[in-house]
């Protein structure tokens, strides 16, 4: 009865959404709304894929392991051939819910890693295609992390923890579910019966600051109903004026409507699309091949700290932010290989973070393959993926008689000249046990900014 009244509740809301509300319930007025500022400022957050598919945590390199349910089905795949070899033919996916006990889980622990990795922000899947909800969730019975495996509320435990540290929490939520009876059957119901009525649920329970929503590509917008909802949480919902949402609520979306545009694993040009749409967007990708973790992985298909942070850098000078995926064990641990990139990622941005947090693209992102820039309201700043033995040249980077150019973790004044519209910056006095950071080094133009936009 509980259950059937909450739904009726979300059909009275999305049935009167908008009578006085400043945004309508069409993609012109939903495109209309400003990111929240603290988004853009941001620049980095984390990525959290954990669920009953940590248990077999297994696909073929370069594949998401969090598509075990669904790959374990399709005949002849290299996931069906290793589920029938491990488990059996007839063991189900539901079955492996059990062995996810998240036993040494411990949130404040996840979340203290996460503030030192420097990230602003955590996105926890909430939900992925299998239909497994990481919070008790009314409309999944049965199936969620309270009722079966942990035995415990991890969105809840997890979003508290994370905003003790002073970041903001946001949650992954899959529209779509591969096996729910209801979706497969009638979609029409599955969307206010089901999928609004937990989406509604989860933002009114958890308060979240991001909905990164996905599995969204099998129907338009319209038929998910996505544009009454936005409309609802823009307008009358308790997170409206801070929560920011993606591009991905119909297969009539992604780079078109929602709030900031989504990439995952570099799949959309970052000159193109992306830094000329002038909207906000966000790189998504996984330290290897997936985002769910996958034992069938090995050292060296990890991106290095030097290929995370020269990516990182690529990306926020191309005015974007970087979520960076983690996949923790059916146990609750998050691998040492993943901590240690977090970490290393946190002491650069400890040296580096303010040419990172709070800026903007320059006009000129970039020069060759080692130059960056980005900007604040002040200061223009140089990012060097590689250290330049003697000097290093700025092609039209007006900069003004008198300005100072410093190496950002330093004390370090450089000389510069200019001269012929190029300014060359002495760096030879700086030798390697000089440099703040064994990374990308940057060099502070201070108060370029003043006189030069």
């Amino acid at each position: 009865m509980i259950r059937s009244l909450n739904v009726l509740m979300v059909v009275v809301i999305f049935c009167c959404v908008c009578v006085a509300g400043q945004y309508e319930p069409n993609w012109q007025s939903l495109d209309s709304r400003e990111i929240p500022q603290w988004f853009d400022e941001a620049k980095f957050g984390i990525f959290i894929h954990w669920g009953v598919y940590a248990v077999p945590s297994w696909a073929p390199k370069g594949s998401y392991a969090e598509w075990y349910g669904y790959a374990m089905h399709q005949k002849d795949s290299p996931t069906a051939k290793f589920h029938s070899e491990e488990y059996g033919d007839t063991f189900d996916y539901k079955e492996f819910a059990a062995d996810f006990t998240a036993q040494l889980f411990d949130a404040d622990k996840w979340a203290e890693l996460f503030k030192r990795s420097g990230a602003k922000y955590v996105v926890l899947t909430s939900k992925h295609h299998d239909g497994f909800c990481l919070w008790p969730s009314e409309q999944s019975p049965g199936w969620n992390s309270l009722d079966v495996g942990p035995k415990i509320d991890i969105a809840g435990t997890l979003a508290a923890a994370v905003r003790k540290q002073g970041l903001k929490m946001g949650f992954y939520y899959s529209l779509y579910e591969w096996h729910n009876p209801l979706y497969k059957t009638d979609v029409a119901k599955y969307v206010p019966r089901h999928m609004l009525a937990q989406l509604t649920e989860l933002v009114q329970k958890y308060e979240p600051a991001l909905i990164f929503a996905d599995g969204e590509w099998d129907h338009n917008s319209d038929v998910w109903l996505s544009e009454k909802f936005l409309a609802w949480l823009y307008n009358d919902s308790a997170v409206k004026d801070y929560v920011v949402v993606n591009d991905r609520w119909g297969k009539d979306c992604r780079s078109r409507h929602g709030g900031y545009y989504t990439s995952e694993y570099g799949q959309v040009d970052l000159e193109g699309t992306k830094l000329g749409s002038g909207r906000k967007w966000e790189e998504s990708r996984g330290m290897g091949g997936s985002y769910g973790y996958n034992r069938n992985e090995d050292f060296a298909d990890y991106q290095t700290t030097k290929q995370l942070i020269d990516m990182f850098v690529k990306i926020v000078s191309n005015g974007g932010n970087l979520l960076l995926n983690i996949g923790p064990t059916a146990d609750g641990l998050i691998p040492v290989i993943m901590q240690e990139r977090l970490i290393e990622m946190g002491d650069w941005l400890k040296i580096n973070g303010l040419a990172i947090y709070g800026t903007r693209p320059y006009k000129i992102t970039s020069q060759g393959e080692n130059i960056f820039f980005t900007a604040n309201k002040d200061d223009l700043f140089v990012i060097l993926t590689a250290w330049p033995d003697k000097s290093v040249e700025l092609k039209d980077i007006p900069v003004k008689e008198g300005a100072v150019i410093n190496l950002l973790g330093t004390d370090i004044d450089l000389k510069w000249q200019l001269k012929d519209g190029v300014v060359t910056v002495d760096t030879s006095v700086i030798t390697p046990g000089l440099l703040p950071s064994g990374y990308a080094n940057v060099l502070r133009v201070t108060d370029f900014m003043k006189d030069s936009n």
